[in-house]
């Protein structure tokens, strides 16, 4: 037998306890002890189990301990360290109603009832459900696909080991092939299902080629578009979280959804109207796909982000963005410094110097990177001497000499300097003043 101790209160006075308490007088306590059995605890963790579940070998363990075993690489009984034949995990109802009945017999010691665990989904479920969307989808019954979808939803709910298991058996490209079917049809009349279908997407990654195919199709990219130009929030950032990991994943979607009509204006409409963190990422990110694609039309794709009012969003954003969200920012923004116009709007601003000297050795070293790269692209322009004393001003100089002192990459390293060797030939002009200043003399039009 195995002793656990239990806490349990016990107090002398019949008086208004709430009352007593915030008074500060002490309430007697008493500390008792209780045998727990050991075939109730799991062999793994010594903990209680809450659902027990036995392996090939006869043993039984606690489920949540058992698959971090095995998902760490294990394939033996840790118990009996006999090589496991199989991965199979039976629920232990009886052990697992013993342990109930024990902890109800005990609970005047403060124990709870352990609740009953929901069963896992099972790679077979996963299968059965895949078939049956695909009939109704066959069918053209969003109804009925609207129902299953709603069953996953709930089997999402109850754990991430539902999903994960969803995930790997390939459910993600079963919807993306129904999401695709309606789309194609008429997104109109289904837009309930594909409604439904976006919301679970995001998290159905990594999907086969073949489910890849289906969301990059005509049908499925003009479904995307439209609700990302739409009202409804969930569904709009859904639809900018699938999308973004789309095009992460092949050029081709980049070259597609590029050339779809409104693709550009939808994402910089993301990015303007901000519905979360997660959302300005993925738009953020799906813009830096695009600015970067490797296509004859990529100037004309960065200029038109520039018209748009790109470069000051991204200055906004900027400001006091949290690290993930401000590496993207400033990703996207080097990337539109790429063309003349974007250059020309980065240097009508006048936070844009002020703010990304300041970035540098701040937040994190991805930032600092991005923000020498700008500062670099913007201060080669041999007719603008200008810049280079305003970054002289703000404390550029000094800054770049101590990231040369403490140490960077190489590819960095030749901006620096490069950067140095600019900064030297007008020292002498200005005083130099802390980079860390809060700026309140520059006028932030965006903030109006």
């Amino acid at each position: 037998m195995m002793i656990l101790s239990w806490r349990r209160r016990k107090s002398t006075r019949h008086a208004n306890k709430k009352k007593e308490f915030f008074a500060g007088e002490n309430l007697d306590m008493e500390m008792e002890e209780i045998a727990v059995p050991t075939h109730f605890r799991c062999p793994i963790s010594l903990d209680l189990m809450k659902d027990p579940v036995t392996l090939s070998t006869g043993m039984t363990y606690d489920r949540s301990s058992i698959e971090k075993w095995i998902e760490t690489g294990n394939r033996t009984c840790p118990a009996t360290n006999q090589e496991l034949k199989s991965f199979d995990q039976i629920p232990n109802h009886a052990l697992r109603r013993m342990i109930q009945d024990w902890c109800v017999e005990n609970q005047s010691y403060g124990i709870e009832r352990i609740p009953t665990p929901r069963i896992p989904v099972t790679k077979y479920e996963v299968s059965r459900i895949c078939e049956r969307i695909e009939a109704a989808a066959r069918r053209g019954d969003g109804r009925k696909c609207g129902e299953l979808v709603g069953k996953i939803k709930a089997w999402a709910k109850e754990s991430e080991r539902n999903k994960k298991c969803m995930v790997e058996n390939g459910l993600g490209c079963c919807l993306s092939a129904v999401f695709d079917s309606f789309a194609s049809i008429s997104m109109e009349d289904h837009v309930e299902i594909l409604l439904d279908i976006l919301s679970v997407l995001p998290w159905m990654f990594p999907v086969s080629e073949e489910g890849q195919l289906k969301l990059g199709s005509a049908g499925s990219l003009r479904c995307f578009l439209s609700f990302l130009e739409g009202k409804d929030l969930s569904a709009r950032q859904n639809a900018v979280l699938v999308l973004r990991k789309l095009l992460s994943l092949d050029q081709k979607h980049v070259d597609d959804f590029v050339e779809s009509e409104g693709a550009i204006e939808a994402l910089v409409g993301i990015i303007r109207e901000p519905i979360s963190p997660a959302a300005t990422r993925a738009a953020l990110t799906s813009v830096l796909f695009m600015i970067s694609s490797p296509s004859a039309a990529s100037d004309e794709i960065r200029s038109r982000f520039v018209e748009l009012g790109l470069v000051s969003l991204l200055l906004e954003i900027i400001v006091d963005a949290e690290r993930r969200l401000c590496e993207r920012a400033l990703g996207v923004l080097e990337g539109l410094c790429d063309c003349k116009q974007g250059k020309d709007k980065a240097l009508e601003n006048p936070l844009t110097i002020p703010l990304l000297v300041k970035k540098i050795l701040r937040i994190s070293e991805l930032v600092t990177e991005f923000s020498i790269a700008i500062i670099w692209k913007l201060c080669r322009i041999e007719t603008e001497e200008s810049i280079l004393i305003e970054a002289l001003q703000v404390g550029a100089f000094q800054k770049l000499l101590v990231l040369l002192q403490v140490g960077c990459g190489d590819g960095i390293k030749e901006k620096v300097t490069d950067l140095l060797k600019l900064f030297n030939l007008h020292t002498s002009k200005v005083d130099c003043v802390n980079s860390s200043m809060d700026f309140k003399y520059l006028k932030r039009p965006f903030l109006g």
